[in-house]
């Protein structure tokens, strides 16, 4: 009961901001005693401290509270074809570390990728170290379908994987002292985008687009899994029958019309510079938006054509699950500004409801950290949901310091 009552008061001020003891007293259904006990076991803990002078209420100005954490980190990672990543989030959201590291998941053996990423964590964890903190725990999230009772990436189109038991060879090699959990990297995308607190956050879909395009759906503020966790795997909705064959094996993916490979194709010739993988993908896409800046006709029609399959694919969504609003991540999102008119335009022309159902296009402000972002928010959960894990995982985070 104790631990449940913490965790109330803290994800209040996650999802509120800060807030007086009265204030929280009142938000909560609480005595201002109980609210005050709370705070102080949380300023014990290092979760939460001052924040200055509340005023406009009635009565004597209190001194206001806010999330504090600055020692409490979770990770988040991520493992993609072209690339692995890692970032570490405080308590109250500053980022505290964050690494990338450009691969070829196609051209490396499993083992290679698995250390690759294995390196990036254990880099970030050694950042927290040195900045004074210490993890608590850490989400990796990966380009595939993911069985999350068995932690097995068993479908992976795009990596060309299949069947590998992700969650038990990344804590082997770790051997840390924090948990380590898994995901779809597209599920983490959308928990990154559902913000706390913001009313128009929590009905959306979140459609991430790379080599592959997949995504997650946020309903009442909450992901969406689906029976067995598979939900969100839009990119492979068939929308265009006598297409191009998809990696999974199928044909009219919708993926296949509106991935990173789509745009290349239709932008640039094979010997294009643009199209050369040892450029990293943040230059590619600057290229292609310059191109179109200066009004390149290939550029423009290519963005076009892949702007109105991507809306063509989202009014199939909308139509299904009509979200407040679709979030558009990964690539779409660095050069969405040139496809926003086809994409707003298909939309329009394929939702049955008026005005589209009053759902929004939206482009991320995280770029290709989305994914990062969301596997440490949901490491941090650990702390939301039993603030008093906290005085443990600082005990075992320093006995494992000397790894």
């Amino acid at each position: 009961m104790r631990s449940a009552k913490l965790s109330l008061v803290l994800r209040h001020l996650r999802d509120h901001g800060p807030r007086s003891r009265a204030r929280l007293a009142t938000d909560l259904d609480l005595t201002r005693s109980a609210a005050s006990a709370l705070v102080a076991e949380l300023s014990d803990l290092g979760l939460v401290r001052a924040a200055g002078i509340e005023r406009g209420g009635l009565g004597r100005p209190g001194t206001s509270v806010e999330l504090d954490g600055a020692t409490v980190c979770g990770i988040g990672a991520e493992l993609n074809v072209h690339h692995v990543a890692a970032l570490a989030l405080d308590l109250s959201g500053r980022v505290v570390a964050e690494h990338r590291l450009g691969i070829d998941a196609q051209q490396e053996s499993v083992e290679q990728v698995l250390d690759r990423l294995v390196g990036l964590i254990r880099r970030t964890d050694d950042d927290v170290r040195a900045a004074g903190g210490y993890t608590v725990a850490a989400t990796v999230g990966v380009a595939g379908l993911i069985d999350r009772p068995r932690e097995v990436l068993t479908v992976a189109p795009n990596l060309r994987w299949r069947d590998v038991p992700v969650g038990a060879e990344l804590r082997a090699r770790l051997g840390a002292p924090y948990a380590v959990s898994i995901e779809n990297e597209g599920n983490l995308a959308a928990i990154a985008e559902a913000l706390p607190g913001d009313p128009n956050r929590q009905d959306i879909l979140v459609i991430f687009g790379e080599v592959g395009v997949g995504g997650g759906i946020v309903a009442g503020g909450r992901l969406l899994r689906g029976h067995q966790g598979y939900a969100g795997e839009f990119g492979h909705m068939i929308v265009d029958p006598r297409g191009r064959r998809c990696g999974c094996g199928r044909v009219g993916c919708w993926e296949t019309v509106s991935g990173l490979r789509a745009l290349l194709d239709a932008a640039a010739d094979p010997e294009d510079a643009v199209r050369d993988p040892a450029l990293s993908l943040d230059d590619r896409l600057a290229e292609l938006n310059r191109r179109a800046d200066l009004g390149d006709t290939r550029t423009i029609a290519a963005l076009d054509s892949v702007g109105s399959w991507v809306g063509i694919g989202s009014a199939m969504l909308t139509n299904a699950l009509n979200p407040s609003a679709i979030v558009l991540s990964g690539y779409f999102a660095e050069i969405g500004r040139h496809m926003r008119p086809a994409i707003e335009e298909q939309l329009q022309a394929g939702v049955l409801a008026p005005h589209a159902g009053g759902t929004r296009v939206e482009f991320s402000t995280l770029g290709f950290t989305a994914a990062v972002r969301g596997g440490a928010t949901v490491a941090l959960d650990a702390v939301f949901d039993d603030p008093t894990v906290v005085a443990l995982q600082r005990a075992d985070a320093l006995l494992g310091g000397a790894r």
